[in-house]
């Protein structure tokens, strides 16, 4: 398909948002860099398309970034030309946008006629904006700034969309007992890894599917760090586990924001996705929470299995009129290891750019800023995710973990910890075991690995 391989991957994605409107082997990308322009010939089956940028860059890592960015335009050029479609987010593959949008600024130059270039559509331009705007006073890129994240990898059941390690504490209780040991341990060795705390947030999987004590044990275990920043998050969930005495555990240990994630409200599409509850169950989660003075955070899907856009319109509907602080609007998107994907059902959602525009805008009606956004690969209508808040109740870790702006110290099985080194631009990468058992196993050897990543200067 190419003649430089280190452009394969990035125009593979390209390709890969025109679906099977073009295949593979009709395609060829010839690329040469005379000086300093870039040259891309593209030929799609008997057509031919040549496309040239001209860019002064210094060093190897600049010229392969404007390759790879120049190849990738091209190739969607010529793909839009020969189908006839053109995407929302034009040639832009990565996952951040925003990312982009702030490097640009940081050169001095507004991200606008960038992303203009590429193709993306007013609209999502003007996202970006909004987005931006809605992070100052939080966004703060600095070294030795921290986020923890705790990862409890249990649920009731296992949705048909969900790609995470988590499975049915029915089937992994059994080491319950061993995994809380192992991740107190790993808790308590991150003191020290840090200069400056921003943010605690408990995420899974469903925290509040765990017993009383053992989430007590968790709580207990993150208690000195939540001392030290402002904002504590606790992903509650799904509502079928909410219960008073697990909340006021929260209020105890000074949780501040939990997340509600119904994901539809519609009782058809929960029971097709493999939820354990209904939407009775959503209103009553929301009272509860709202009798502890919580903030809320709410999730909903786009594109669910058989969900109409009429039905979604009512999720989005009902979510601002129960008014939390954060409502998160994600696009379906099926990874390796969800049930939807095994069965080759995704990317074709019928009327999912609908779904999309509608919460746009009653969100936007509703008093509610965009704040976050990131997107990932086989997402359906190539959209993207979007956590909207209100005025000043942005989630600081939600804005670092998709900025990539801090350190995140991760515990927990699959749990995947960030350093960043700010000075160099670049951020190093620390996995630990998926599977339960293997991480028991190993938390001697993740607790050296850790201590090494994050003591670097």
């Amino acid at each position: 398909m190419v003649n430089a391989e280190f452009l394969r991957a990035e125009l593979m994605d390209v390709l890969r948002l025109f679906g099977e409107s073009v295949a593979d082997s009709d395609i060829e990308l010839t690329f040469t860099c005379e000086g300093n322009v870039f040259a891309n010939r593209v030929r799609i089956g008997e057509r031919r398309y040549a496309f040239f940028e001209e860019k002064a860059y210094t060093g190897e890592i600049e010229f392969k970034r404007y390759a790879r960015r120049y190849a990738k335009l091209a190739l969607y050029k010529a793909l839009r030309e020969e189908t006839g479609k053109s995407m929302p987010w034009g040639a832009l593959t990565g996952i951040r946008p925003t990312k982009l949008a702030y490097a640009e600024e940081a050169e001095g130059r507004a991200f606008e006629e960038l992303f203009a270039s590429f193709g993306v559509s007013a609209e999502n331009i003007r996202l970006v904006r909004q987005i931006l705007e809605a992070q100052r006073g939080v966004y703060e890129r600095a070294s030795d700034v921290a986020d923890l994240y705790i990862g409890i990898p249990f649920c009731p059941s296992k949705c048909n969309y969900c790609s995470f390690i988590t499975a049915d504490i029915k089937y992994t209780g059994q080491y319950l007992s061993g995994y809380l040991a192992a991740l107190e341990r790993e808790i308590a060795g991150c003191k020290g890894l840090y200069g400056r705390l921003k943010s605690v947030y408990i995420g899974g999987g469903t925290p509040l599917v765990l017993p009383e004590t053992a989430l007590e044990r968790v709580l207990q275990a993150a208690a000195p760090y939540a001392a030290e920043c402002g904002e504590y998050t606790v992903e509650a969930g799904r509502p079928d586990v909410f219960t008073a005495e697990k909340l006021e555990l929260l209020k105890k240990y000074g949780v501040t924001r939990i997340c509600v994630n119904p994901q539809s409200f519609n009782d058809e599409t929960l029971a097709r996705i493999g939820r354990n509850h209904t939407s009775a169950d959503i209103y009553r989660a929301f009272s509860m929470a709202k009798q502890f003075e919580f903030d809320v955070n709410c999730d909903l899907i786009a594109g669910l299995t058989g969900e109409s856009v009429a039905s979604f319109c009512e999720s989005i509907d009902r979510a601002i009129e129960l008014s939390p602080e954060n409502i998160t609007v994600h696009t379906l998107c099926l990874k390796k290891g969800a049930k939807l994907k095994e069965q080759e059902q995704y990317l074709c959602v019928a009327g999912i750019s609908e779904m999309i525009g509608y919460s746009r805008r009653k969100l936007e009606e509703a008093g509610y800023v965009p704040y976050y956004m990131y997107r990932q690969k086989y997402m359906a209508g190539n959209c993207e995710n979007t956590g909207w808040t209100k005025p000043g109740k942005a989630c600081v870790y939600n804005i670092d973990v998709m900025e990539e702006i801090t350190d995140n110290l991760a515990c927990g099985a699959n749990a995947v910890g960030k350093k960043i080194f700010p000075a160099e631009g670049r951020i190093e990468r620390i996995g630990s075991p998926k599977d339960i058992p293997t991480y028991i196993r190993k938390i001697d050897a993740i607790l050296a690995e850790k201590e090494k990543l994050y003591c670097k200067r």
